[in-house]
């Protein structure tokens, strides 16, 4: 028997909109009763009604959680970095979406509505549905949608009517790209557009993450300013020290060096401060404030106790949005957030204390064991916050390290931008 194809909404002509919508109303509704469609969701639909399912989200009746208020909703837009980048969304997208019949959306990461520009018509009809300005669009309260659901996977998603998993949603078309920080892979929000189903049009998926990106190279070039102004402010600093020394910004990032090789990055622990602290990548130093960001004066060999070497290691994958790694037993305990790539490397190391090769974990996270290339690189990255911890020839953790994984309650919730092969066969565990 043919395994049941997968609908293409690519493929879809606007004549076969309203074919496509009654396709995937039979669909949701085989899904809830537990039977299998003749046609299946997307991958990324699927995962996501499978978590909506597993949440109790009422799939007939939409939630609608408190709305900000004027104040709050004034605080975070004040506080979030995409208003920074707000005049090119604007330019690339409002236009664009009042002609098509179309609204811009932009939320904060937790999926709060903080701007809404476009046609007054579709406008007032996002209001009938909720999506008004200071609304949670997370997928756990109004479940699967051009919102909620790239923040979980932070990747463009498109959610055409019976994809929504909310019955009161199915008029509707949505399309969204998440926005990270290019200087530390932290998820800012998404930008969206939304409308009526019949406007549906694929090639809304790529405009909206070409914007999301062109956001990210405005923020980019930022950063490589605030490292400017950093470097001017380090470099005579710099050149009145003997020994070893660096400045640094905010996240890590190296604006200057004295007596010592250049690095792109530190990764820097979440408690961070002016006094003596340790680094798995360089040791005892001590650090002082400068403007924009922190001057790092290296400790030498004999100036200070070694640090014990680190025993347990806490790699905490519990939230479905942020993982951390802790490196406890040392001088002094030292936690450092992930990002998406290396919590699933973390993750699958910690399932093999004997090692893999490059093409072990090529196999896992692609199911293509030729691509090492990325493999290594962004493993060789994580030795700069890890030190000696990960070994490597086979990549492992070292012997008499303690690797503990904290995992979440429901398996659905494991790393769930995740596609690697071994991660989603994972989460399967959980599937209704």
């Amino acid at each position: 028997m043919n395994s049941p194809s997968t609908i293409d909404l690519a493929r879809m002509s606007a004549m076969d909109l309203a074919h496509a919508a009654r396709l995937l109303k039979g669909v949701r509704d085989a899904t809830l009763s537990g039977q299998r469609p003749r046609v299946l969701p997307r991958p990324v639909i699927g995962d996501s009604w499978g978590r909506m399912i597993l949440g109790g989200v009422d799939p007939d009746h939409d939630f609608r959680s408190r709305l900000l208020n004027e104040e709050e909703l004034e605080q975070r837009r004040r506080a979030s970095p995409l208003v920074d980048v707000l005049p090119v969304l604007r330019n690339a997208l409002v236009s664009v979406a009042d002609a098509a019949q179309h609204i811009m959306v932009v939320c904060d990461a937790e999926g709060r509505v903080l701007w809404r520009e476009g046609s007054s018509a579709v406008l007032r009809k996002a209001d009938s549905l909720g999506f008004e300005l200071g609304a949670d669009w997370g997928e756990s309260v109004v479940g699967t949608n051009g919102i909620g659901t790239p923040l979980v996977v932070r990747r463009p998603v498109q959610v055409f009517s019976a994809e929504h998993f909310v019955q009161t949603h199915h008029p509707w078309t949505c399309t969204g790209a998440p926005v990270t920080d290019p200087r530390d892979g932290r998820l800012l929000g998404v930008v969206d557009v939304s409308g009526p189903l019949q406007t549906m049009h694929p090639a809304t998926l790529a405009l909206v993450d070409s914007v999301a990106k062109l956001a990210e190279a405005r923020l980019r070039e930022r950063h490589v300013s605030a490292l400017e102004r950093l470097r001017a402010v380090a470099a005579p600093v710099l050149a009145r020290l003997d020994g070893r020394a660096l400045a640094v910004d905010v996240h890590g990032w190296t604006a200057a060096v004295t007596g010592m090789p250049p690095a792109d990055r530190l990764a820097l622990p979440k408690s961070f401060g002016v006094g003596r602290t340790w680094l798995p990548s360089l040791g005892s130093c001590r650090v002082e404030p400068l403007p924009g960001g922190w001057l790092l004066r290296l400790e030498e060999p004999g100036d200070t106790p070694e640090p014990v070497a680190a025993t347990r290691l806490v790699l905490d994958v519990s939230s479905p949005r942020r993982w951390t790694l802790a490196v406890l037993g040392g001088a002094r305990d030292w936690t450092h957030e992930l990002s998406p790539r290396h919590a699933e490397l973390l993750y699958l190391l910690s399932a093999h204390r004997t090692g893999r090769t490059a093409s072990d974990l090529a196999d896992e996270m692609f199911g293509d064991p030729a691509r090492t290339v990325t493999v290594r690189a962004e493993l060789s990255r994580v030795r700069r916050y890890l030190g000696g911890l990960l070994a490597h020839r086979p990549y492992r953790f070292q012997e008499g390290v303690e690797v503990e994984v904290v995992l979440p309650e429901c398996p659905v919730d494991l790393l769930p931008h995740s596609g690697a092969p071994t991660v989603r066969e994972a989460r399967s565990v959980a599937e209704p």
